[in-house]
């Protein structure tokens, strides 16, 4: 059985980056991905555009052309397939990890397709997306509500209740509201967050002001029903009902806690933040890293492309020159 000095699991930027600086400093390795490459950002909405400018997203050294100050999702699906490609990275797409086992110095690694890998270390960079904060409240399961967003067309005409009061909630219903839907905004706040992106925020407050879209601010929900919400508003405790043919939840999103903890990384609660050192990112477990937004647990805004791509440099550094014999 081949042994290598590096399995990466997730081939997200972070994943890729990693990747990179492994081939750079020699060693063996192989990028574990249970879905598509950088899945997350192809399940991003349609035309999203980055906050970011291109050059804080980049990898490798490699520069990312874009006909926008700030690229949009295709031209970053476009960049990193690119990447991928220049470096001729070793990825195995749809590839789900199932267990990670710690066996004498080294890692065996079992894969949903039945095969086992051996590794001397492992780095997991799987991020957050798969796994959104539920809302906790009874109807959350029905057919009519989603997590997720990619595009408009599916609301036309119809009532859509959009939970949330970020960047992501913001977004959708500005695009709902340009493609037809009636769009009610849903926030247990006063007002929307300080992170609004710029161009966003006097596009939702004016709308919102004229009455195009109607924000319901300091109010919570209770229950979702077909066809309806029962909602609570703060701090009158007064209940009402809201028509609605769709519910979109923008509530966040957080790591798999269930996986984390199988393979031995300790999460501190209730944020799910693994412990590991700082420095070189290994967890308490010899050998197995976390890397990218991963290690920020539920607070989700702290790690982004631009700083998670970083924590390569440490890590691949700190593998070397502890478990890599020397050539």
């Amino acid at each position: 059985m081949e042994l290598y000095d590096t399995i990466i699991i997730g081939a997200g930027p972070t994943g890729l980056s990693c990747g990179i600086e492994a081939q750079r400093t020699g060693l063996r390795f192989l990028i574990l991905e249970k879905g598509a490459l950088v899945d997350s950002i192809r399940r991003f909405p349609t035309h999203m555009v980055f906050f970011s400018t291109a050059e804080n997203l980049e990898l490798g050294g490699i520069p990312f052309p874009s006909a926008h100050p700030r690229p949009t999702r295709v031209e970053a699906l476009q960049y990193y397939r690119r990447v991928a490609e220049y470096f001729r990275l070793p990825i195995r797409l749809y590839t789900r990890v199932v267990a990670v086992e710690r066996d004498g110095d080294h890692f065996r690694i079992r894969t949903a397709h039945g095969e086992t890998l051996l590794s001397r270390t492992v780095i997991v960079a799987t991020g957050y997306f798969d796994n959104p904060n539920p809302l906790g409240v009874p109807g959350e399961e029905l057919p009519h509500v989603t997590h997720y967003y990619t595009e408009p067309y599916a609301y036309v005409h119809t009532r859509v209740a959009v939970i949330g009061g970020r960047n992501s909630a913001v977004e959708t219903a500005l695009d709902l509201y340009r493609h037809g839907a009636t769009v009610f905004l849903i926030h247990r706040r006063e007002w929307l967050g300080e992170s609004v992106k710029y161009w966003l925020k006097p596009d939702i407050e004016n709308r919102i002001r004229h009455g195009e879209i109607r924000a319901l601010f300091r109010t919570v929900v209770e229950e979702i029903q077909p066809g309806r919400l029962i909602l609570r508003e703060l701090p009158t405790e007064r209940r009402f009902e809201l028509t609605v043919d769709f519910v979109i939840a923008h509530t966040g999103y957080r790591p798999d806690a269930t996986f984390l903890e199988s393979i031995g990384i300790r999460l501190q609660r209730p944020a799910l933040i693994p412990v590991y050192n700082p420095e070189t990112f290994e967890t308490t477990v010899p050998g197995l890293y976390v890397a990218g937004s991963v290690v920020c647990g539920c607070e989700t805004w702290n790690v982004f492309i631009e700083n998670g791509r970083a924590h390569a440099l440490p890590i691949l550094a700190d593998i070397r020159r502890r478990y890599v014999p020397a050539q």
